[in-house]
């Protein structure tokens, strides 16, 4: 099984930062691809913010939908440790649009599997509130 746990996040005034962590949790017949973030805000839904492949190339998003602008890039940054299977989104001059229940995703092989072996996960995920 495949578990990603969360942590950091926090209520701060805008213009402040924060970082998020999360750390995934696989056994040996598993390995993860590209980690990242997600977020929603309330009565939203559910956004890409930022991911990181496992060669360390940063992926922000440019638009969802195509009715949202890029909206973190030159703000938040992404960085991730492969050998422990960790993530941090740093979040950086934050502001009220960035209040939202932020989400760890990632992608995965899972081994054991003959077909389909491309899988998700996700984190349960924690709260970033930005006061203005």
């Amino acid at each position: 099984q495949v578990q990603l746990v969360e942590s950091g996040g926090g209520l701060v005034p805008a213009g402040r930062s924060l970082r998020a962590s999360c750390l995934g949790l696989a056994g040996r017949d598993f390995s993860f691809r590209a980690m990242g973030w997600y977020r929603q805000a309330p009565g939203k839904e559910r956004e890409f913010v930022a991911d990181i492949s496992s060669t360390g190339v940063s992926n922000y998003a440019s638009s969802v939908r195509g009715r949202f602008a890029i909206s973190v890039k030159g703000r938040f940054d992404v960085s991730r440790n492969n050998a422990e299977n960790t993530v941090d989104l740093e979040m950086n001059d934050l502001q009220p649009e960035d209040t939202g229940v932020y989400y760890c995703k990632a992608e995965y092989t899972d081994y054991r599997l003959s077909v389909s072996r491309r899988r998700d996960a996700w984190g349960q995920g924690i709260q970033v509130t930005v006061s203005s």
